[in-house]
């Protein structure tokens, strides 16, 4: 940077995905202050980077009492606006609409209760305008869901530039699209244009949701024989091969659909460490019948149920065709010749046995923390500070460390 000191000032911080950023592109922060009020977040924030400088909650920030401030980021609460919530907007409890800075700051003097959380993001704008008195070329990030169209205006007119959209599909196995407010990398278009932000979109890595598994894990992540007995195919595209949801269950979300593995998993939510999104394991292989190790081109094949190893050493994964997936256990009776069973082969190079299935042993686990950790390319182990639901919620709200640190490697440019 430029500047001799650098100093950043994170809102709604979590647990630090601006610091992970930062500290990825190995760019020297002088003074991060950080404001959150969720503790078990403070927590894994101050393992992590233990020279945090703590300031609570976003409406007591005064940035008058701290250093030059030349980087403000954050992603204020998203409930209001996100098309998964009840899209009520900002506003009272009172549904007068907050639709200013100015009008907000009124109400607030006023004493009047607001709707959700979402209404915070006018402290952002707050904030911003404080530091503008004293830095008009602060660079400033801030980051919400996709929403309607009357909201984003209202939240684009308010920063003064129009958002880019940014999957975090491009640099990992979750679909998770994202607007992102910022002047960093913006240039004028034309001579008496708006402010327009150039950053392009990050490459595809190709990532998929089979990459970022763990070998093994333990049995405490895995459903119950009777939610697995529920499980029912379920053709949604986007890599849904199915639901654990009961046909009398109408509870509304998506923590009952199962994933498999040749895609991206749906967003992380904040939601899930109720419940977190469920995954199979996908092998399907066509094969000689005569000779499984043959792969001369043009020979006789013929679609099996194929057990793999894949690195999975405690369960062993079969498809059937492109859609359902099972899961075998090493516990699971294996029965001889029957029509009712599928054969199932072992893959060529391991110890091969040929087995019969009973297609109602399908398993299905829950993601691990480490796995969403990885789903938000944040480090390994990143969140272990905390209680398995803590890491859940936290990650589920937080940032994909590597869409930030792609837009911050623009700060120098």
């Amino acid at each position: 940077m430029k500047e001799k000191e650098f100093n950043v000032l994170s809102l709604f911080d979590g647990c630090s995905g601006g610091q992970q950023a930062l500290d990825r592109l190995c760019i020297k922060v002088d003074n991060y202050y950080a404001s959150e009020i969720d503790k078990y977040a403070m927590q894994v924030t101050m393992a992590n980077y233990p020279n945090t400088i703590q300031l609570g909650s976003v409406v007591d920030v005064d940035v008058s009492k701290l250093k030059h401030i030349n980087l403000l980021c954050g992603g204020s609460p998203c409930q209001s606006f996100s098309f998964a919530g009840k899209r009520k907007g900002m506003s009272t409890k009172d549904n007068i609409e907050i639709l200013t800075l100015e009008h907000y700051l009124e109400l607030k003097e006023q004493k009047f209760e607001f709707e959700g959380q979402s209404y915070l993001f006018w402290e952002y704008i707050r904030i911003l305008t404080d530091i503008r008195k004293y830095n008009p070329d602060v660079k400033f990030l801030l980051e919400n869901v996709m929403m309607g169209e009357k909201w984003q205006k209202i939240l684009t007119r308010a920063i003064g530039i129009n958002p880019i959209e940014i999957n975090s599909a491009l640099v990992s196995a979750q679909n998770r699209r994202r607007l992102y407010w910022t002047n960093i990398g913006a240039e004028q278009d034309g001579l008496f244009g708006d402010l327009k932000c150039m950053i392009p979109q990050p490459k595809d890595r190709g990532i998929l949701l089979k990459d970022i598994l763990e070998p093994e894990v333990d049995e405490k992540y895995y459903l119950s024989d009777k939610i697995t007995g529920r499980f029912k195919l379920q053709s949604k595209g986007d890599n849904i091969v199915g639901s654990t949801k009961g046909e009398e269950n109408t509870r509304l979300g998506q923590r009952d659909e199962v994933y498999g593995l040749e895609g991206k998993m749906g967003c992380l939510n904040a939601t899930d460490y109720k419940q977190p999104k469920q995954i199979q394991i996908v092998a399907m292989g066509g094969r000689n019948p005569e000779n499984t190790s043959d792969r001369t081109k043009g020979c006789p094949t013929k679609q099996m149920l194929e057990a793999r190893e894949d690195g999975k050493t405690n369960c062993i994964t079969t498809v059937q065709k492109d859609n359902l997936v099972y899961s075998y256990r090493q516990d699971t009776p294996i029965k001889e010749d029957s029509d009712k069973y599928q054969t199932l082969r072992h893959n060529p190079g391991g110890k091969t046995r040929g087995v019969e299935l009973e297609l109602n042993t399908s398993r299905i686990r829950r993601l691990t923390p480490l796995e969403c950790e990885r789903l938000q390319t944040m480090k390994d182990g990143y969140t272990a500070h905390v209680s398995d639901s803590q890491r859940y919620k936290m990650i589920g709200n937080g940032w994909t460390t590597e869409v930030i640190a792609h837009i911050f490697s623009y700060l120098n440019k």
